[in-house]
């Protein structure tokens, strides 16, 4: 209110009486409307008379009829009586005796020392809300204005089936609708049909489409368990025109299918869990096809992201790399640092902006570490690859002990920003978690990045220059040493994007490169050394060949078989898919 008084005070300075006039018309308006939303929600919270007059009931001395009064109000599945439920078996359900007026049954909350009296702070027993007293403020209660409502453990028996069912109703309510599927699911198992009218009730309100086949699913499946014939076999129907994935056990069941059960005694709908059973499965190959691919580009996108350094530092340079994994571990661990700059310095609001800020930071600290080991170590050894080996294999070590020195042994945990978190539906059953999305769209990045890189600017040009004669060039007057340093730096620096974007799906430890270097030579030496279309072609066939054998011969064997079949590739065309191209060809 006092900053809707200074605006009307700057607006009369301004415009004058009129413009203000109008303004306070335009703010009345929207108080006005917000007080009836808000009454319009206060009367939405309002219990029906019938369940007003059984929670009055239990102030009454009588336990039987006290009983009788707590089963009744169980047995509405209204997921709003939960708070009272849980109150009256915890303990804190309390009969109100205010100054005047009548008792009143509220739930107590924890209780306030003021000097030698308690007071509780009360709420209202049907919607949970607080109550106010007349300044608008919580209100809080003498402890000898309430009278606890004893639940004996015969009232506690009796309601505890019925509170664990309105657990699962009550996150129906949730704005979450991950928890409201898991919800459906869960009262779907219970199979009571009192929870019908509640699913029935959520499915007219629900928007989101993978809820509202939750909860038709969960109805279905009820409904599938009762006496009535034509309610199984519609049920049975249901279940297979939304491709009831959590039901085709039970299906199963009632045609018949598994060992020792003789199906639904109905023999129209043994007939009809048989078709929806085929149906179901056939939707399931689809699903598994599409999951395979999209698993596949994952996999291949990952590889790709960890190649395409590589493809530069040994396809152009010719330089055996041996601590390329080392330098995706020093990119993840980068994001790691950031990750915890954000925790300890910066709101909890901003937290999931810390990964935007990690990519950048993991390219310049691998880059920077590369450009060391080049100017370093690395420049002295061009031509000689055995030495190159072993010495970058003992850089790698090196590293490794670094890492190990300055955040131990053990891995770190990296998590995902909220924006990570989850995925996308395509369909039932087919989900695109969104950090391989993310991978995906990263590799695709990186890809056109460095083509224009190389491709479309004079330092590419130089780059390409270099690694094609490096002898004609320095006579151009290109600086070779500077160009290697550099291009060497561009190497590193995408292997730390990659392991920036390993560790939104992987564990972050000391032994990250090692776990993906034999990969990276891989893709590149079988997509053609220094050609960066066949380094893409090859991390996504190889990606996919992956994943399609993975489940027929499990993940170990299934990596011998391509590596064996890279080999046997290899020794037919030992310059790879895209081979270099010279005048005597």
């Amino acid at each position: 209110m006092k900053q809707a008084g200074y605006m009307a005070v700057r607006l009369t300075l301004k415009g004058g009486l009129a413009r203000t006039m109008k303004s306070l018309s335009v703010l009345l308006l929207v108080f006005c409307f917000l007080g009836i939303q808000g009454a319009s929600d206060a009367r939405a919270a309002q219990a029906s008379p019938g369940i007003q007059a059984e929670i009055a009931r239990l102030i009454t001395k009588n336990r039987k009829k006290r009983k009788e009064a707590a089963v009744s109000l169980a047995k509405r599945s209204d997921p709003m009586l939960l708070s009272l439920l849980l109150a009256l078996r915890e303990g804190s359900l309390y009969a109100w005796k205010p100054v005047e007026g009548e008792a009143k049954v509220v739930i107590g909350g924890d209780g306030v020392k003021r000097g030698d009296k308690e007071f509780f702070p009360l709420f209202e027993a049907y919607s949970n809300t607080s109550i106010l007293d007349s300044r608008g403020k919580p209100l809080l209660a003498p402890a000898n204005q309430l009278q606890e409502i004893r639940a004996g453990r015969r009232i506690r028996r009796a309601i505890r089936p019925y509170v664990n069912r309105l657990r699962s109703a009550a996150q129906l309510l949730s704005p979450d609708s991950n928890v409201r599927r898991a919800a459906a699911t869960r009262m779907a198992r219970l199979g009571d049909p009192n929870l019908i009218p509640i699913l029935r009730k959520s499915l007219d309100a629900e928007s989101h489409w993978l809820t509202r086949i939750a909860f038709e699913e969960a109805i279905a499946l009820i409904e599938m368990k009762g006496v009535d014939a034509k309610a199984r076999h519609a049920a049975v129907k249901k279940l297979g025109e939304i491709n009831g994935l959590n039901a085709i056990g039970d299906l199963k069941i009632a045609a018949g299918l598994v060992a020792g059960n003789k199906g639904d005694a109905d023999p129209y709908v043994r007939a009809e869990a048989k078709a929806a059973v085929d149906e179901i499965e056939y939707y399931l190959s689809w699903t598994s096809f599409i999951d395979t691919i999209f698993r596949g580009a994952s996999l291949g996108s990952i590889l790709l992201l960890m190649a395409l350094g590589l493809a530069i530092v040994f396809g152009l340079m010719g330089v055996i790399n041996m601590a390329h994994g080392e330098l995706m571990m020093i990119g993840a661990y980068a994001t790691f640092v950031v990750q915890a700059l954000f925790i300890s310095y910066l709101p909890e609001n901003l937290f999931g902006l810390y990964f935007i800020l990690a990519l950048p930071a993991a390219f310049a600290a691998a880059a920077f570490v590369g450009y060391l080991m080049e100017i370093s170590i690395i420049r002295h050894l061009y031509g000689r690859p055995l030495e190159t080996l072993l010495t970058t294999w003992g850089i790698s070590l090196v590293l490794q002990q670094a890492v190990r020195q300055m955040f131990g042994a053990q891995n770190v945990d990296v998590k995902a920003p909220s924006w990570l978190s989850g995925g996308y539906h395509l369909m039932i059953g087919v989900q695109f978690p969104y950090n391989r999305l993310f991978i995906i769209g990263l590799a695709v990045i990186c890809v056109a990045g460095t083509y224009l890189f190389l491709f479309r600017t004079w330092a590419g040009m130089r780059i390409r220059a270099v690694t094609q004669n490096r002898e004609m060039s320095t006579c151009l007057g290109v600086s070779s040493r500077r160009v290697d340093a550099w291009t060497f730096a561009f190497g590193a620096g995408l292997a730390g994007l990659a392991g920036a974007a390993l560790s939104q799906v992987g564990n972050v430890g000391p032994d990250l490169g090692q776990n993906y270097i034999v990969d990276s030579f891989m893709v590149v030496v079988t997509g053609g050394v220094g050609k960066l279309m066949g380094s893409i072609v090859a991390g996504l066939g190889l990606g996919g060949m992956n994943k399609v054998l993975e489940p027929a011969m499990g993940a170990v064997f299934g990596k011998v078989v391509i590596l064996m079949l890279v080999i046997l590739f290899l020794q037919r065309r030992p310059e790879g898919l895209f081979a270099t191209r010279t005048r005597g060809a």
